[in-house]
């Protein structure tokens, strides 16, 4: 199992349940929401 943080809420993910995800400067992110992805792709400098 490999974990990871929202990077908007900081909710721990397993990568492999993980519904929301996008690729950002070659790496994949992975998001508890689409409203945290929303708020993420509004907003990259300030969670990247």
């Amino acid at each position: 199992m490999r974990l990871f943080r929202d990077p908007v809420c900081g909710a721990v993910l397993d990568a492999k349940t993980a519904k929301y995800k996008m690729k950002h400067d070659g790496e994949t992110l992975y998001f508890c929401s689409v409203k945290c992805k929303k708020k993420f792709k509004r907003n990259r400098a300030k969670f990247a």
